[in-house]
């Protein structure tokens, strides 16, 4: 069993969320979504190859992903928001963090103007956000890292730089960018049925399995013994 890689927090210490974007609060990946529309199945196909088979990093995907993307920033977020659907309890579950005094930061290794313009729709448009830039170019979209790390987007330091605040992390995830973010984490959530949820239990690592944030119990959050699974 690996052993999450948290910094000690006070067992009393308020709480603090992190959470993915893409297929977390989103039904669907950005990108899956992108590649497939401009460029077909096929040249979705060989880049997920390459990270099944460990030949590429996300971040390496990522970028090849990107070069496929025509169109303005508008144009391809107008299309987002036609075939990508929002998780509509999310707005309450950020409702409910302010009301207990629980920051909520996004964490993605997405795009951060499509992350903000979806959030703007749920009228969230005032939560931080922490995620990758982009060169809209009209022969193919280039990917502006915000870290030198395989995820583009260091979550795994965000989850230990509330721990550094005295706070215990909280993250929801549900792929491959998430693994090291959530055994960081104090306590985890993972989108039923993906990645994040077979990996954690492979691992043996206790987590919450969710289908919507709606399914996230904060009055769990101080208790004990949290309903988790371990295996």
């Amino acid at each position: 069993m690996t052993e999450p890689l948290r910094a000690p927090t006070p067992p009393n210490a308020a709480w603090a969320f992190l959470v993915d974007f893409d297929g977390t609060i989103s039904d669907l990946d950005t990108f899956d979504v992108l590649v497939r529309h401009f460029a077909g199945d096929e040249a979705w196909h060989e880049t997920e190859r390459g990270l099944r088979d460990g030949s590429l990093t996300l971040r390496e995907v990522l970028q090849l992903q990107a070069a496929h993307v025509r169109g303005s920033l508008d144009e391809v977020s107008a299309l987002l928001r036609e075939r990508v659907a929002l998780d509509p309890s999310f707005v309450p579950f950020v409702a409910a963090c302010r009301a207990r005094d629980v920051p909520v930061t996004i964490v993605s290794s997405g795009i951060e103007p499509i992350v903000r313009g979806r959030l703007a729709e749920l009228g969230l448009a005032d939560l931080p956000v922490v995620a990758n830039g982009i060169v809209a170019d009209p022969a193919g979209w280039r990917i502006e890292f915000r870290d030198p790390v395989g995820n583009g987007t260091d979550k795994v330091a965000m989850v230990r730089a509330a721990q550094a605040q005295g706070r215990r992390a909280a993250f929801v995830g549900d792929g491959r960018s998430d693994y090291a973010a959530a055994l960081a984490a104090d306590r985890r959530y993972a989108k039923r049925g993906l990645n994040l949820e077979r990996y954690l239990r492979g691992e043996g690592v206790a987590f919450t399995p969710i289908s919507s944030f709606a399914d996230i119990d904060l009055d769990a959050l101080d208790r004990d013994n949290p309903v988790e699974i371990l295996s």
